[in-house]
């Protein structure tokens, strides 16, 4: 399976735009390596639920509206699914696969990095900060150790899926 993006010039782009990066962006990427890309398909993907929604980003100066910034691993994950199409897989068919699954996943985690920030900064002031800070601590290696068993029986009901088929389908054959 061949890569449109090297890996590690997606890890560059992912430390380069690490605050974000816009779907005009992405899809010059993209074009930029001959992949057939466009606005549109963007759009379509983000429907699907293969890639994250965007969060809206106010601009500098007055009357200038905001812009949207999608997270940067969405170049990773266009990467994936231009190559699973390459492979001969639908949409449909990466969508019920993992991909879209652990797209969800990464997208709590960035969550749950964004919460923990923030409770760790009020934590600090906090008359009782050594007990909020340990059981903020626990809580966090629970929630993760949560998210790393979704995503393992995540992956195992995506092969389960790909060895049966679609639901429904496997009763008939």
């Amino acid at each position: 399976m061949s890569y449109l993006l090297a890996p590690p010039e997606i890890a560059r782009i992912e430390r380069e735009q690490a605050r974000g990066i816009t779907s005009r962006e992405v899809v010059r990427l993209f074009e930029g390596k001959g992949a057939r890309f466009s606005e549109a398909t963007f759009r379509k993907y983000v429907q699907a639920g293969l890639l994250p929604r965007s969060r809206r980003v106010g601009r500098k100066g007055k009357h200038t509206g905001s812009t949207g910034l999608y997270p940067v691993a969405v170049v990773r994950r266009i990467d994936l699914i231009k190559r699973m199409m390459a492979e001969g897989l639908t949409l449909e068919q990466i969508r019920e696969s993992f991909v879209a699954t652990k797209g969800r996943l990464e997208d709590l985690e960035a969550g749950l990095s964004s919460l923990m920030a923030e409770l760790e900064a009020r934590a600090r002031v906090h008359p009782e900060r050594r007990a909020v800070e340990r059981e903020l601590s626990r809580a966090e290696r629970e929630l993760r150790g949560a998210l790393r068993r979704i995503e393992w029986v995540g992956g195992r009901v995506a092969r389960v899926g790909r060895q049966h088929g679609p639901a429904g389908a496997g009763a008939a054959a």
